[in-house]
């Protein structure tokens, strides 16, 4: 079954060396965007960057060139943002 509303679960592992996995869920198809940010705002990473289908999406980030400390990931869609931060320990 599709979901009701969108989510952004935690990722996992939480906290990391180097990599981590971040799901989320769409209840219908959108162009989407998840972004990874440190504590100043910057953009470290775009992971997704377009239309994906309505259901579970699993994306993977390699952080190997990221230094340690806590980050930001952020999934945007037309109506709506999500946020959860995440620890890259070396």
């Amino acid at each position: 079954p599709l979901p009701a509303a969108f989510r952004l679960d935690q990722n996992y592992p939480n906290p990391f060396n180097p990599a981590t996995t971040i799901d989320f869920y769409l209840p219908v198809a959108a162009r989407v965007r998840l972004e990874i940010f440190d504590l100043l705002g910057r953009n470290v990473a775009s992971l997704v960057d377009g239309e994906r289908p309505a259901g579970h999406s699993r994306v993977t980030w390699d952080a190997h060139a990221a230094a340690s400390g806590v980050y930001f990931y952020r999934l945007s869609w037309p109506e709506g943002t999500l946020t959860r931060n995440l620890i890259l320990v070396r």
